[in-house]
């Protein structure tokens, strides 16, 4: 059994570096758009590209002519799109609504040629030779970095590079394996072996409230919703005027509306893994986004940028604190009734910003009911896999979920439909 841990670690990068990491990223995302482009057909799934090989023999001499980056950089930005475009075939051919994948966010891929790797510091490639980066470790020991990357039980497999551009901060999230052959561990969370007890926190994602704990908390979508709507109609009054002055004012308010959206997201972030934090809960469940666009038809492309955005701040914001972040599907989560006693699914029981079970007559905000509900699946899906494992123990690995007023286990909920 193959068992992965991500250790994240805040970088010390010289300033007079900065700007070679910021230009390596922009060509970095120049090569996976141009391989998306190769790669991607709107005529049919079966005319798109989902070879590396064949998209790398196809663009690897171009995209080294058309940029500085090195070999192994540019060979990931390629993989990388051919990745993305798989992903996109397998959802087109089950009827999802698909479209080319475009990469805007600052980020690239490093393998173990073009990232060295020094107990307490790693040389990056970049468009202008290598740059040699300190690591900023927690001072609790062990950390993440120690417990797998300088293991000799883990073995490096890639890293991504990020940057915060509130805190003006880079991040490198670095991926290890090993090969598990005792089963003592499987894909449990970090920090937490499969066999331990667990405290998880639910979070539901909507349009009217941004996000919504498991333990009751809210985070309401009305002021993000606000300036967004200020931002558009600011940007509608410069297009009209069509003056040179225009244009270069909505090139000043495109960066700060960016620069603004980032900030709020990040404190929503910062706040949702310090609820986590309170509560005692060792990880944090999201429903998977994949199909956020289907299963949420009023949301518009903002709140989806959010929740996105969201998700992937608290996926490096989390580990840092000691909290794992995971996903699950989310089938039927806004539709069954999260009391213990019930677990009632209807498609009647949610109407709008309000559910109200059919069955047991349970009436609570929606949001809030699905939050427990994806909290609650994460719990029996992490028990039923650790049955069917013949290594698990007989699944004795107790998983709750922190709501408000105390925690309830996975284990005395109905099954949600669909499972």
């Amino acid at each position: 059994m193959e068992v992965r841990r991500t250790a994240p670690v805040k970088l010390v990068v010289p300033d007079e570096r900065r700007d070679d990491l910021h230009e390596s990223a922009q060509q970095f995302l120049h090569c996976a758009n141009r391989a998306a482009e190769f790669c991607w057909s709107d005529d049919s799934y079966t005319e798109c590209v989902t070879s590396n090989t064949t998209a790398r023999d196809a663009l690897y001499d171009d995209l080294r002519e058309e940029t500085n980056l090195t070999a192994n950089l540019v060979q990931e930005a390629i993989r990388r799109a051919v990745h993305a475009t798989k992903g996109c075939v397998e959802r087109w051919k089950n009827g999802k609504r698909v479209s080319q994948p475009e990469f805007t966010s600052w980020s690239m891929l490093y393998d173990k040629r073009s990232a060295t790797f020094y107990r307490n510091e790693v040389s990056l490639s970049t468009v202008n030779g290598r740059v040699e980066c300190d690591f900023e470790l927690p001072s609790d020991s062990p950390t993440p970095y120690e417990r797998y990357v300088l293991s000799e039980e883990f073995e490096f497999r890639a890293s991504t590079l990020q940057y915060d551009a509130v805190d003006d901060e880079f991040y490198f999230h670095i991926t290890t394996r090993k090969d598990d052959s005792e089963g003592d561990g499987g894909d449990h969370p970090e920090g937490s072996a499969d066999t331990g007890h667990q405290t998880v926190l639910g979070i539901d994602l909507g349009v009217n409230s941004l996000a919504v704990s498991s333990t009751g908390r809210f985070w309401q979508g009305d002021d993000y919703d606000h300036w967004c709507r200020e931002f558009e109609k600011r940007r509608g009054e410069m297009q009209q005027r069509g003056t040179q002055a225009a244009h270069n004012a909505l090139l000043r308010l495109g960066k700060r509306e960016d620069a603004w959206r980032k900030q709020y997201i990040h404190t929503v972030a910062n706040e949702l893994v310090s609820e986590a934090v309170e509560h005692d809960c060792d990880g944090i469940v999201f429903e998977d986004l994949t199909d956020i666009r289907e299963r949420l038809p009023n949301a518009t492309w903002h709140h989806v940028w959010a929740f996105r955005r969201l998700y992937e701040y608290v996926s490096y914001k989390g580990p840092e604190r000691g909290v794992s972040v995971e996903q699950v599907e989310p089938n039927y989560t806004s539709q069954r009734c999260s009391r213990t006693d019930c677990g009632s699914t209807h498609e009647d029981n949610r109407h709008g910003e309000h559910f109200e079970c059919q069955k047991c007559g349970y009436e609570v905000n929606a949001d809030y009911n699905g939050a427990k509900n994806i909290g609650l699946r994460y719990a029996q899906k992490r028990r039923h896999r650790l049955r069917s494992s013949p290594k698990s123990g007989g699944g004795d690995a107790p998983v709750d979920v922190r709501m408000n007023g105390g925690t309830v286990n996975g284990e005395s909920h109905r099954p949600i439909a669909g499972d």
